[in-house]
């Protein structure tokens, strides 16, 4: 039996029992493997460690109150690792591949898959793309493995779900250039944002936000997920091509027009911050992480704070954010209507 605390879990690495891979050479994928062996081998020479050919995404099982085990649109996650992998200029597998190994995973880690009750608690999947054949020269990955691995996790931060947090506006380091790889889900554009999300935490904030790189006055998206906004009863967030296109955004956006809401995907300056009467980070960790307070300062490293946008309550979420998440966590859990069948079902 496990010895799972599943109400204490955050988002962080609890080993499982089986990984599932296959690997394209040559330009054939071979068949997918099952092993319990956490421990791939590859050359030190393999072009990932150099040169980073690598991307990857992020998506959730769930237990419902149906007792039936559902994946939240696993085909976005397909085709958004077919696109990471196509700007990379490296193999990718077919959506039928991806969704096998999604499915493979769960059933091969079915007892660190959370129970129903627990409401914060889900099992989430890591897919990898990575380029794995040796090399030297500076080109793209011709040969390369895909994995599926999975974890049990809870809340992002470990505080209690929808707790609002603050965040700082990131002035003067960039998390993507402005006709660069932000709208892919590269690893290094994580490696990328790592200093200035280490600056963050250490003076106190809970996120980042990043504008873009050209003017620095538009909002872009925070380090680990879309940024969102409510004024009124419309739900805004930022168009930009530096913006990676959220899985969660998307689905926001659709369950807000079908609550009635306007929705707008626009260019969002800075300043707009102070008439918004709700904002939140959006993405597969969280679904939504209300952001109460942000600060705009000219350096992350300075004391000094230009000014400070406060948004809602500190105390809990707004009520059009609540409500969202809702719609999105009961479509989840089996609990709402799934008119779009977004959710893939997985037998045991």
């Amino acid at each position: 039996m496990l010895n799972i605390d599943w109400t204490k879990l955050s988002f962080s690495y609890t080993k499982t029992r089986t990984l599932v891979y296959s690997r394209c050479v040559d330009g054939q994928w071979e068949t997918p493997v099952v092993t319990e062996d956490f421990n791939i081998v590859l050359s030190p020479f393999a072009g990932v460690f150099h040169y980073a050919p690598s991307c990857f995404e992020g998506l959730k099982a769930f237990r419902g109150v149906d007792g039936k085990i559902r994946l939240f649109r696993p085909d976005m996650n397909a085709k958004r690792l077919r696109d990471s992998a196509i700007y990379l200029d490296m193999p990718y597998p077919s959506e039928e591949l991806f969704l096998d190994m999604c499915i493979r995973c769960v059933q091969g880690n079915l007892e660190y898959l959370p129970p129903y009750e627990v409401q914060s608690a889900s099992l989430y999947l890591r897919p990898v793309l990575f380029g794995m054949n040796p090399q030297l020269g500076i080109h793209s990955a011709r040969d390369v493995m895909f994995v599926v691995m999975c974890s049990p996790v809870g809340t992002y931060s470990g505080d209690k779900s929808l707790a609002p947090a603050n965040a700082v506006i990131s002035r003067n380091y960039d998390r993507s250039a402005t006709h660069g790889s932000g709208c892919h889900k590269l690893g290094a554009n994580y490696a990328q944002s790592l200093h200035a999300y280490n600056i963050a935490h250490g003076s106190g904030y809970r996120e980042l936000l990043f504008l873009d790189s050209a003017t620095k006055t538009t909002i872009e998206e925070f380090g680990s997920s879309n940024f969102f906004a409510i004024k009124g009863n419309t739900y805004v967030t930022p168009l930009s091509q530096s913006v990676l296109p959220s899985i969660t955004n998307d689905s926001l956006r659709t369950v807000a027009a079908d609550m009635g809401m306007d929705v707008e995907m626009r260019p969002i300056k800075v300043e707009e911050l102070a008439e918004f009467d709700e904002a939140g980070s959006c993405g597969t960790a969280v679904v939504i992480t209300p952001i109460c307070e942000i600060d705009d300062k000219p350096v992350l490293e300075g004391a000094g704070i230009t000014r400070r946008f406060d948004i809602g309550s500190k105390e809990r979420c707004g009520e059009k954010s609540e409500k969202l998440y809702h719609e999105i966590i009961g479509i989840q859990r089996g609990l709402r209507p799934d008119p779009r069948g977004w959710c893939v079902f997985i037998g045991e």
